[in-house]
């Protein structure tokens, strides 16, 4: 089945985030569930002034938002400007695990003997995308969110929040690229304050 298969069906359709979105979704939806897509590893390699995965055997956890039938249209047109046009994001249809019926390990893996799956669209960096950047040393990618500004706010304020929402939401999962860089930032931040 194709992104196109399930937007053309018109009924509830299922839209996970990973970055911003588990924050600040910006548009309406029915309910929303914590949970992960496996294959997939969020990376901070995306060179853009706005925003900020990749594909890889791993999972990402985020939130997946249901949004209505009546609001599929108005909410795809906003996430595609935002996603597609704006940010470079190519859209794919993935299987999203709902936290509530998973069991996750500290290294990040999962049992999976799951039968309360869903399929959700995702916006996903991909490295034909002309601001993709590629790997970096974390403090490298630590001192460009530091000083960069995009116009939806500080990338600092991107890493904190992901960081916060990854400690409150699932405790149990070690994401070592994201607070990784996160050390590394506040560490420079610290710095940089008491020069």
């Amino acid at each position: 089945m194709k992104p196109q298969d399930v937007i053309q069906g018109k009924g509830n359709v299922w839209v996970f985030g990973y970055g911003s979105l588990v924050w600040k979704p910006d548009f309406k939806y029915k309910r929303s569930k914590v949970g992960f897509i496996e294959g997939y590893k969020r990376r901070f390699w995306h060179g853009d002034d706005f925003y900020r995965g990749d594909k890889e055997k791993a999972c990402t956890w985020g939130v997946a938002y249901e949004v209505a039938g009546s609001q599929v249209d108005e909410c795809l047109q906003y996430l595609d400007m935002r996603e597609a046009v704006g940010g470079g994001y190519a859209l794919e249809l993935v299987e999203f695990t709902a936290r509530e019926e998973e069991k996750v390990q500290k290294d990040n893996t999962t049992n999976n003997n799951n039968i309360n799956k869903l399929l959700a669209l995702v916006y996903i960096a991909t490295e034909d995308n002309p601001i993709y950047l590629g790997p970096a040393p974390d403090g490298e990618i630590a001192a460009q969110i530091v000083h960069c500004r995009g116009a939806t706010g500080l990338n600092m304020e991107y890493l904190l929040r992901l960081a916060e929402f990854m400690r409150h939401c699932c405790p149990d999962v070690d994401d070592d690229h994201l607070f990784s860089i996160e050390a590394a930032a506040l560490a420079l931040v610290l710095r940089t304050t008491l020069e």
